[in-house]
């Protein structure tokens, strides 16, 4: 029987039925190395999910940031129900690494605010690998960071059986030997408590309640409790809990473990001593010394991780144990948007290399927390097995790794074309019309990329359609913006200093037709979905470099394309490389979506698409109650605060759960603003 039953939304069409069967025959032919070069709006992830299907193997695809993870795990939960698809990013919302800066005689202790509900994700991923294989991971360049030892994670777990002999004490001794802790408030995953006869137990995959019900001395019932409502969901005859860290050691393990980092303190301490530095010596002999008391008396202390390779019993230099281990031999790699997440993943060690060298060197840590770190680039590679790139824009390495198994995914199920392009000048003057003859009548007068800029945007508002403008600089995208405003045409600017929530709301007012005009910088390349948009205006494309790069502009362009009427307008004195490479490569895809449409008779049309889908995957009913109906709350909390709390922070879970993480931080302002309780800043000392 099939492990990935795909379920059948719609049937592959345009290039998708081709790209599937490619893939599919490049991994059955052993194909280590494969690219889906797939145009934006040609349905890649549906493509993968077809491929998954076909091979039946547990699937990693990684995701170059938490939010397209996220959206990446609904659509993958869409196309396979049944499956278990599991969401893995880091669980940090807030991260001050441990660092310490020599000119200022700075030290910054590490500081971090790891959120509940993405721990518990996390968890949730690893025992899905160990325990089945139609298993789906969506994650973050957070991967390729140690993990503790599948082997001994999975040696680890607990099994209560109904009728098994056991007492109260030995379970709860067995719990807080694999890292529960005990607690007589309300239960959070990882934590248990005892009432009477009965033990209660939240598992830190799950949010549910485990009640271990005991007689004289034997487990007498196993019962799950939903742990919002109380109410009982089944009596299973067994249950298994896995432990509540990732990072398990036993016992034997543990005292060499403590031996060996004694020794290597005792060689770095006559090293310092050697140099003459008595106080990096000193530093260095407390914080090791409290650390090993602290793992001695409990089994754990703050920046453990920092021991990992003493732990796991590996070598100086050996890559420490990620989440890669914890999938079975076989998987499959899914790299998305792969010109971004490919150099993201090789741009990880060196940074970390560089911090923590500052640290030995100067007596905060043992030079073993230097293998305490993400994956070199090389170390991926190896740990990964048969790879399948999905990017409208591959990068060279991915071009490299492929070589001929590049599959193209150029015509989209709707029949849309990729835009019409024109290329016009920045400054005023005149130009001569393509192809034209050379008498005075052929050419023509432009007035220069602004002014042009505003006749074309009038023409396109006219009809009811949106203009994306895009800018160099945050600077001129404000001014811009001002200088439409002064001209009465309804625009905004968006740049990395406007918050999250309202960007959401600025892309949702431009496609009600509250703004016409969209004036932006970086932000205006991958992810968005604006079908309204019939025009995107390339200021100065003819400056060279990162926001002028062949893909930059490839990906740009691609913002007309879900509009069957799409244009795009580059302004440039110049003909750069980037320029006409992005220019060619547009036009040919365009020239093999006509030649599609005219072969199978179709008319493209625009997408029409829900103007609620950009917020609605952000944000939930309740949430906005929650931001017109603030006052009403204030009321709520200072008739019954303690029952108001647990209410929200229910809804919060329950919107983490949903991965609607935007929805979670309205929330959880709202009790800060209501409790007077702030975030926590960064302690440096």
């Amino acid at each position: 029987m099939a492990q990935f039953i795909l379920k059948p939304t719609h049937i592959p069409a345009g290039d998708q039925p081709k790209a599937i069967v490619a893939l599919v025959a490049g991994l059955e032919r052993g194909e280590r190395h494969q690219t889906l070069l797939g145009v934006t709006g040609s349905g890649k992830t549906f493509t993968a999910a077809n491929v998954i299907a076909a091979l039946q193997q547990p699937t990693l695809v990684i995701a170059h940031n938490k939010t397209l993870a996220a959206q990446l795990v609904q659509e993958y939960r869409e196309f396979f129900p049944d499956a278990s698809v599991q969401y893995f990013v880091s669980y940090y919302d807030y991260y001050q690494p441990e660092a310490y800066l020599p000119h200022s005689d700075t030290y910054i202790e590490k500081e971090a605010q790891i959120n509940e509900e993405i721990e518990r994700l996390r968890h949730a991923s690893t025992q899905a690998l160990l325990t089945r294989k139609d298993v789906i991971i969506v994650a973050s360049v957070s991967c390729i960071y140690g993990l503790g030892s599948p082997e001994e994670y999975r040696k680890v777990h607990l099994e209560l059986r109904a009728g098994a002999k056991k007492h109260r004490a030995e379970l709860i001794r067995e719990l807080i030997g694999v890292y529960f802790e005990r607690t007589t408030a309300d239960l959070t995953p990882g934590t248990f408590r005892a009432l009477g006869n009965s033990v209660e137990i939240m598992p830190t995959g799950e949010r549910v309640l485990y009640r271990v019900e005991f007689g004289a001395d034997t487990i007498e019932a196993l019962r799950v409790i939903d742990a919002v409502t109380r109410q009982e969901k089944a009596t299973p005859h067994s249950v298994f809990l896995f432990p509540a860290k990732h990072y398990v050691t036993p016992e034997e393990e543990r005292a060499r473990a403590i031996a060996n980092i004694r020794r290597e303190l005792k060689e770095q301490l006559a090293l310092f001593e050697r140099k003459g530095k008595l106080l990096e010596a000193e530093r260095l002999k407390r914080r090791v010394n409290y650390d090993l008391a602290m793992i001695r008396e409990v089994g754990y202390c703050n920046g453990i991780e920092n021991y990992s390779r003493h732990f796991d019993g590996r070598t100086s230099g050996e890559p420490p144990y990620t989440l890669l281990d914890y999938f079975p031999p076989g998987f499959l790699t899914i790299i998305d948007e792969s010109h971004v997440t490919v150099p993201q993943i090789g741009g990880m060690y060196a940074g970390d290399r560089a911090r923590k060298d500052t640290l030995v060197d100067f007596g905060f840590r043992l030079p073993s927390a230097i293998d305490n770190r993400p994956l070199q680039f090389e170390e991926f590679a190896k740990k990964v097995g048969q790879v399948i790139y999905t990017s409208a824009t591959p990068g060279p390495y991915e071009r490299g790794k492929s070589g001929k198994n590049i599959v193209e995914q150029v015509v989209r199920p709707t029949g849309l074309l990729d835009p019409v392009i024109d290329i016009r000048p920045v400054t005023s003057q005149e130009v001569r019309l393509t192809g034209a003859s050379t008498s005075k009548s052929d050419l023509r007068a432009y007035p220069g990329q602004v002014h042009d800029a505003i006749a074309e945007v009038a023409k396109v508002v006219a009809r009811g359609n949106r203009v994306l403008i895009t800018t160099l600089t945050k600077k001129m995208a404000e001014d811009l913006n001002d200088y439409l405003k002064e001209r009465k045409i309804k625009s905004a600017y968006l740049h990395s200093d406007v918050e999250t929530l309202e960007r959401i709301e600025i892309l949702t007012r431009l496609r009600r037709g509250e703004y016409d005009v969209l004036v932006g910088v970086n932000l205006l390349r991958e992810g968005l979905d604006l079908p309204e948009v019939e025009l995107v205006l390339i200021l100065d494309a003819d400056k060279e470099g990162f926001l002028r790069s062949e893909v930059s502009l490839i990906q740009t362009i691609g913002r007309a394309a879900r509009n069957a009427a799409g244009r795009v307008i580059l302004y440039a004195d110049q003909e750069t490389e980037s320029l006409k490479k992005a220019v060619g490569e547009t036009r040919r895809r365009r020239t093999l979506q006509e030649e599609y449409n005219k072969k199978h008779g179709i008319t493209p049309t625009t997408i029409i698409k829900n103007i609620k889908d950009i917020t609605e995957e952000l944000r939930s009913e309740h949430s906005k109650a929650i931001i017109t109906l603030l006052e009403v709350d204030k009321d709520l909390y200072k008739k019954d605060s303690r029952k108001f709390v647990a209410a929200k922070k229910r809804e919060m879970a329950a919107a983490v759960k949903d991965l609607n993480f935007e929805t979670a931080a309205l929330i959880r302002d709202e009790l800060a603003a209501l409790t007077g309780h702030g975030k926590t800043k960064t302690k440096k000392r």
